[in-house]
C-alpha cells in the first residue's frame, strides 16, 4: 500500500470546496480545465473550475439523487438519477435537458454508466439488470421503447442486508481492455465481474484471492483498472489481462484527505476524487470537497 503525492500550488489547488451539504458523487472532466460534479444529496450538477478551485451550479436538481455521469463528444452529459431509477441527458451548451429515461421501477438505483460508440450502459445497484441504451447510426439517442434491459446472471448474485449500504450491488462500470465485454464491481461483496454484453452472463474476475471491498467508481487506462473503494478510503490499482478475465492488485493508494471517495477522473498528471463523506453525522450541512492527487 502506498501513500500518494498531494497535488499543490496556487493554481490547480489540492482541495476544492464544494457547497455545504452537497455530497459530491461523480466527476467528469470537461474542456478548459473544468469538471462536472453530481450531488448525491440534492441531484444538482456543479461546474467546477479546476485551475482556480471554484464552482457554480450548472444544472438544478435533475432527480432526488445525482450519481454516475458520462460526457460524450457531442457535449451531451448523461446523469444517473440513483434512487428514482432515472437517467437524464443534458445539452451542456444550452444547459437544458434533452430527454429523461425512466429505467428502473420499484427497488431501483441507477448508479454508474459508460458510453461506447454504440450505446450507453447503466448499472442498477438494487436490481440485477444492465440497461443498454443503443445509439442510432449518427449517435441519435434511443426512444424509451429502444432501451434494452439485460438480466444479470451467472456469478454475480445480488446480496441484500439490513442497512442501506449493504444493499449496494453492481456499481462502477468500465469496458474490458479489449473492449469486448463489461467490467462491474459489486460494492457489498468486493468482487469484480466480467459481463457478456449480449447475454448478461457474469463471470468472476480472478484477482488471486484478493478483493476490492466497497468498490465504487472504476477508471480504466490501458490494461490498468483503478477501483475507488469508498468506505475503505483506498484506490486499488489492478493490472488486467486483455480480456479482463483475471488481474493482479499491484498497488493500493491511500491519502489522509480521503473521506469516502466515490469517483475519480484524470486531468493531466492528476486524479480528482469526490469525497462523499458517507460516515459524517451532519451530511445536510457538512463541508464537502474534491481532492486531487498526482500520479
Amino acid at each position: 500500500m502506498s501513500d500518494i503525492t498531494p497535488a499543490s500550488g496556487a493554481r490547480y489547488p489540492r482541495e476544492i470546496p464544494m457547497p455545504a451539504g452537497s455530497g459530491p458523487e461523480s466527476i467528469v472532466i470537461a474542456e478548459g480545465a473544468r469538471a462536472y460534479v453530481s450531488s448525491l444529496k440534492t441531484g444538482a450538477v456543479f461546474l467546477v473550475d479546476l485551475e482556480h478551485g471554484t464552482h457554480e451550479t450548472f444544472m438544478p436538481p435533475l432527480s432526488p439523487t445525482g450519481v454516475g455521469m458520462a460526457l460524450d463528444a457531442r457535449g451531451r452529459l448523461f446523469v444517473c438519477g440513483g434512487i428514482d431509477g432515472s437517467l437524464s441527458v443534458v445539452d451542456t451548451a444550452s444547459r437544458s435537458v434533452i430527454t429523461r429515461y425512466q429505467l428502473g421501477q420499484d427497488r431501483t438505483f441507477t448508479n454508474e454508466l459508460i458510453l461506447t460508440p454504440s450505446a450507453a450502459w447503466v448499472t442498477d445497484s438494487f436490481a440485477p439488470v444492465l440497461y443498454k441504451l443503443p445509439f442510432g447510426p449518427y449517435g441519435e439517442l434511443p426512444t424509451d421503447d429502444d432501451v434494452v434491459r439485460i438480466p444479470i446472471t451467472g456469478d454475480l448474485v445480488y446480496q441484500y442486508g439490513e442497512t442501506f449500504a449493504e444493499n449496494f450491488n453492481a456499481n462502477g462500470i468500465a469496458p474490458t481492455p479489449d473492449r469486448a465485454a463489461i467490467l462491474v464491481v459489486q460494492t457489498n461483496t468486493g468482487k469484480l465481474f466480467r459481463i457478456d454484453p449480449e447475454t448478461g452472463s457474469a463471470t468472476l474476475v480472478d484477482l488471486a484471492g484478493d478483493d476490492v471491498a466497497w468498490g465504487d467508481g472504476l477508471v480504466l487506462e490501458g490494461r490498468t483498472l483503478h477501483v475507488v473503494q469508498n468506505l475503505a478510503n483506498t484506490v486499488a490499482v489492478i493490472e488486467l489481462d486483455p480480456a479482463g478475465t483475471s488481474g493482479k492488485i499491484v498497488d493500493r493508494w491511500t491519502d489522509p484527505a480521503f473521506d469516502t471517495p466515490t469517483a475519480m477522473a484524470r486531468f493531466g498528471d492528476r486524479f480528482y476524487l469526490s469525497n462523499a463523506r458517507f460516515t459524517t453525522p451532519d451530511a445536510e450541512t457538512a463541508d464537502f470537497r474534491l481532492i486531487s492527487i498526482q500520479r
